[in-house]
């Protein structure tokens, strides 16, 4: 088994509460030599299980758990100390793979997303589903989230529309529409008040989560808006655009703020989020490099290296110390941060 040096995210479980500890496994990074040490290896695990590109990745609650999916039919859980893969997320009769995936706010439950219009909802412990709904038209399902307290799932797909459910009875509470291309990437505010959302159409939408109408746009993005993000006051919203740029904007009149290359040589800026303080910024690109952002700055403080193919997804850990991370290498990357002053 070949081990790749890289730095990064999460995993998911299944509908007939089947597990799999045999079906993928951890390879831990190895030790800097005396000669080569570098900021850029803090990689700790590399999850070795998917057979087909890595799609999403979320931690847990609590830290312990990363949950990823790829073009399979399945997704992953795995515990984030050990890198053991602890429960496989199956769907049964169904060939279709899975796009996206998140913990709920308490961590006992995870969204998912998929390639035929689906949003599921499986429990985190024994991998059933208790909870299926299809409203995106089967239309692949691009980005899924829950609101901060668990009620309702922000959904965002190929329809060109953003739907909320009620995350208990599955019932379609809203229909957003306003993008005029597929919508890649939603995401609640703190407050849960606001949803923000980024598209083809190379503008960000934000919307009142309990009306539906959309309150704010904001242009400026020259590429097709691959990600989106609430900082955790709520205040700052961040973007990751296809022209390779992140841009942090005045979460409630639109000024943008501030804006940096998400790499090197332009490449695409395909993930962004804020660490817990809102004081990191993590973004990657196409090229497998992740990067580490001061988000009052734009200054680039950490580079991280050991994808071999496009990064397509990262997360922060509750504590801001760790991040994962997911590529087309079909791998998902555990990296340590602990060494960056996250109490800023």
């Amino acid at each position: 088994m070949r081990v790749l040096l890289a730095l990064l995210l999460v995993g998911i479980a299944g509908c007939d509460g089947s597990s799999s500890p045999s079906g993928g496994g951890a390879v831990p990074a190895p030790a800097d030599s005396q000669a080569n040490k570098s900021v850029e290896r803090r990689e700790t695990f590399t999850f070795e299980g998917h057979k087909r590109p890595v799609r999403s990745v979320s931690f847990s609650p609590d830290g312990r758990r990363i949950v990823s999916c790829s073009e399979e039919a399945v997704g992953k859980v795995w515990d984030a100390q050990t890198g053991q893969e602890v429960l496989t997320l199956i769907q049964n009769g169904y060939v279709g793979g899975m796009t996206c995936v998140k913990f709920s706010p308490d961590g006992k439950r995870i969204v998912s997303g998929t390639t035929d219009g689906r949003v599921q909802v499986w429990d985190s412990d024994t991998g059933r589903e208790p909870l299926e709904v299809k409203g995106h038209h089967s239309h692949l399902v691009r980005s899924v989230c829950f609101s901060p307290d668990g009620q309702r799932i922000v959904s965002g797909g190929e329809d060109k529309t953003l739907r909320v459910w009620d995350a208990e009875t599955g019932q379609e509470m809203l229909t957003l529409e306003g993008h005029t291309k597929l919508v890649r990437s939603v995401c609640f505010s703190p407050d849960g008040q606001r949803i923000v959302s980024g598209g083809e159409d190379k503008t960000l939408k934000v919307w009142d989560s309990q009306t539906g109408q959309e309150v704010l746009t904001l242009e400026g993005d020259s590429g097709i808006v691959f990600s989106v993000s609430f900082s955790p006051d709520g205040k700052r919203i961040l973007s990751g655009s296809y022209d390779g740029t992140v841009k942090v904007w005045d979460a409630v009149t639109g000024v943008e703020w501030l804006t940096f290359k998400g790499g090197r040589r332009g490449e695409t800026s395909r993930g962004v989020t804020f660490a817990s303080g809102g004081i990191r910024i993590v973004s990657g690109s196409s090229d497998g490099t992740l990067w580490v952002w001061d988000s009052e700055t734009g200054r680039e403080t950490l580079t991280l290296k050991g994808h071999s193919s496009r990064f397509t997804c990262v997360s922060f850990s509750p504590d801001g110390k760790r991040m994962v991370s997911g590529s087309v290498d079909r791998t998902v990357k555990v990296w340590d941060i602990s060494s960056l002053d996250t109490s800023k």
